[in-house]
């Protein structure tokens, strides 16, 4: 049977809908900051990621009209305001674009495993390797700049080693000592660190421009929660001696005009949001003293009760669209009794 006789699974309907919710998005957000960039080298890395997020809209809306798939709503041209004054530096742009190139090639790694059809695992491969090419790019034009948020330095082994004793684990119990981070941790910690600078430029960006006070109370809520997260994690780098290294001037403007959609804005942050959970998981499950696994834990679900308090306003004010889904038999059943 070939794939174009084989009906999608519910993952590789998932996975495409998903994908296309996620370009149509970035697709505005990236479309407004090529409007008012100044640096061309920074400019060329923005322009792909928007041809790539423009090119795969068409390929998944090819897709969707082949399977009679009802292609979703998204986000259209009425969703963001070209005429809007800036609002982005160019170093912040750079910056987003290698920090959302992260969340990129963790979620078609994601998609690409959970397919079978031929054609749609070409797909997701191909999305794959577009990301991590535009990672690369992304690094290498910060590298350049010198503005690449290197994590922190360790001397290289010189030789291997194995833990002998339960107390490597240890990391709650007030009386006893906690080990050095390792590099795994290390490497968790910060990466962690980074993701939350972004969060709470964008959660500024946002509260700043949207017209609606209880999107600007949101944003400004999830800042609090970034920075809080930030102390905990540098904190615990600081006890170990380790300097949390310079990060970039990842500014945003003063403008207070709206830019984006309000509908945008919290779609927007509840894929930030699930990117963070995902990533404070990952961190969870590497971490082997107990201290972090709690702090990863605890955390997590701060971050999980902000993201449910957005889906709530979503809901209230229409904008969450509900991704496919089976149909209740029991009401279809009802419905042909009536």
């Amino acid at each position: 049977m070939t794939h174009d006789s084989t009906h999608l699974t519910s993952s590789e309907i998932a996975s495409l809908w998903t994908a296309y919710m996620n370009d149509s998005m970035s697709r505005l957000v990236l479309n407004f900051m090529l409007k008012y960039m100044e640096d061309p080298e920074i400019k060329s890395v923005v322009q792909t990621a928007y041809d790539i997020s423009v090119t795969h809209l068409e390929e998944l809306e090819h897709i969707f009209d082949k399977e009679s798939f009802a292609i979703p709503n998204g986000f259209s041209d009425r969703d963001v305001n070209m005429d809007a004054p800036w609002l982005f530096s160019d170093i912040f742009c750079l910056t987003y674009v290698n920090q959302m190139a992260k969340v990129g090639m963790l979620g078609y790694s994601g998609f690409l495993a959970m397919c079978a059809r031929e054609d749609i695992r070409k797909y997701f491969t191909q999305g794959l390797s577009l990301t991590a090419e535009l990672y690369n790019q992304s690094a290498d034009t910060a590298l350049a700049k010198g503005i690449f948020s290197r994590h922190p330095y360790i001397e290289v082994p010189k030789e291997t080693d194995y833990v002998n004793d339960k107390s490597y684990f240890n990391g709650l119990n007030p009386f006893s000592e906690k080990r050095p981070l390792n590099t795994v941790e290390i490497s968790h910690l910060y990466m962690n660190i980074l993701t939350n600078s972004m969060g709470i430029k964008l959660c500024l960006a946002f509260a700043q421009t949207s017209p609606a006070k209880e999107i600007q109370e949101y944003m400004l809520r999830g800042k609090e929660i970034s920075q809080k997260h930030i102390k905990i994690f540098s904190q615990t780098l600081l006890d170990n001696d380790i300097q949390t290294p310079r990060l970039p001037d990842i500014s945003v403007s003063e403008s207070t005009t709206q830019t984006f959609s309000d509908k945008l804005l919290m779609f927007h942050m509840s894929l930030i949001a699930s990117a963070g959970i995902g990533n404070y998981a990952a961190a969870g499950s590497a971490s082997q003293r107990t201290d972090l696994v709690v702090n990863y834990e605890r955390l997590s679900f701060e971050t999980a009760k902000y993201a449910k308090k957005g889906a709530d306003i979503m809901i209230n004010n229409g904008w969450l669209e509900q991704p496919p889904g089976t149909k209740d038999r029991n009401k279809l059943a009802r419905k042909k009794e009536s």
